[in-house]
């Protein structure tokens, strides 16, 4: 940055202190040249001593959700055996990538996990150029570290099931955001339906909720249950790409005066605690795990002399409950 302004590296650390003794212009163009370099600055190379442990920023759209909650304590218990300290910033679920641009940006955090975000190529470049080890939860990027749980073969197995169970009309309530994971999940099991010489009717398919940015709420789950019964099109057998979303769906038709799954089987995705008392089948992603396995995969990033990339991806359970079991 020195070379390309033409002033000392002693100019360009005096802006990056926020110093009184660089002129506005001087300044002004030490910024600009930051920003067409994609340089973050990392503020805790300046402010902690190099004997303290690395500051780990854990970057989420979210803490409402029982998915987030479980690899969050995941990530907290595992990260107690080593010399890491952690900050946890939610960037709302609104705009999860406009607050990991921002987060980043300030250059807090010498190492990252992000969860469940997809990067954005701006952010991806500036990771690139600098040394900030990032690792990429149920996200994945071809030149980033990741651990990823098979969203495709999760849709696969839930599709499997219920076709096995003997449903032929089955939906689908999913969330208005187009991340990855919702793309994969709903692509694998359409895949499946389709080698069935099955497929999803629109009026089966609820995309996200009346209320904006409800998501994967029981909200959506609840408003996607009142669209099917307006239409008066109900499907025999749903599948909810959250257990949150089942949640909502399910307590609909009770309020309708339906029965799970005698009227309508439910099935749902994560194995959330509250599924068991559900009796909800659901697939399993071993959320926990995903934490305590993210701050392994951070901790062999941070131990390597090199800039090596690991990539790991795991196949989703199948967990068989009485909400979809098919009663002649």
């Amino acid at each position: 940055i020195a070379k390309k302004v033409g002033v000392s590296t002693a100019t360009v650390s005096r802006v990056l202190n926020d110093s009184p003794r660089v002129s506005d212009k001087t300044k002004k163009r030490i910024l600009k040249a930051m920003r067409e370099m994609n340089y973050a600055p990392r503020l805790t190379a300046r402010k902690l001593a190099s004997s303290k442990p690395e500051l780990l920023g854990v970057v989420v759209p979210s803490f409402t959700t029982p998915y987030f909650n479980e690899v969050l304590k995941g990530i907290k218990d595992e990260i107690g055996h080593t010399d890491l300290d952690m900050m946890i910033y939610n960037t709302g679920s609104d705009t999860p990538q406009k607050g990991l641009k921002e987060f980043f940006g300030r250059g807090i955090a010498d190492a990252l996990i992000i969860i469940s975000i997809d990067i954005p190529e701006r952010i991806h470049k500036q990771l690139q150029a600098t040394e900030v080890k990032t690792v990429l939860v149920n996200a994945t990027h071809p030149e980033h570290s990741y651990f990823q749980v098979d969203d495709y073969q999760g849709g696969y197995i839930a599709a499997e099931h219920l076709v096995s169970q003997g449903y032929e009309s089955i939906g689908i309530i999913s969330a208005a955001e187009k991340s990855a994971m919702t793309k994969e999940r709903t692509r694998g099991f359409q895949d499946y339906l389709s080698e069935q010489g099955l497929e999803v009717k629109e009026e089966h398919f609820a995309r996200g909720s009346i209320s904006k940015h409800a998501g994967f709420s029981e909200e959506a789950g609840f408003e996607a249950i009142h669209k099917f019964d307006k239409q008066g099109a109900f499907p025999e057998a749903l599948f909810c790409l959250n257990d949150t979303l089942a949640t909502g769906a399910m307590y609909a038709l009770s309020r309708l005066g339906m029965s799970v799954p005698e009227d309508v089987a439910v099935m749902g995705y994560d194995n959330i605690k509250l599924s068991k008392y559900l009796d909800l089948t659901t697939v399993d992603q071993k959320m926990y795990t995903i934490g305590v396995n993210a701050i392994k995969q951070m901790t062999k990033l941070i131990g390597a002399a090199d800039n090596r990339i690991v990539q790991e991806v795991s196949d989703p359970i199948l967990v068989k409950r009485g909400s979809t079991e098919k009663h002649s």
